[in-house]
């Protein structure tokens, strides 16, 4: 018996208010879905891109050089 009002008094709240702030963010998330459907489907798709390619070196006839490459 102890156990039942134990349950009932601690244990109930925690999980009706646990349940509440789940549901205001699920309905949260549903409706910024709703508003701006491009911004979710690129949010989901993110993750699946290939990563932006590496930068290539510059070649010797490349018109920026830094100052201190005229100095040798």
């Amino acid at each position: 018996m102890p156990v039942i009002q134990f349950a009932f008094i601690v244990v109930l709240p925690i999980v009706l208010v646990a349940g509440g702030l789940v549901t205001l963010f699920a309905a949260g998330a549903l409706l910024y879905a709703l508003e701006q459907p491009a911004e979710v489907k690129d949010l989901i798709s993110a993750p699946f891109r290939r990563p932006v390619a590496a930068p290539k070196p510059t070649g010797p006839e490349h018109y920026y050089k830094p100052y201190w490459a005229a100095r040798s």
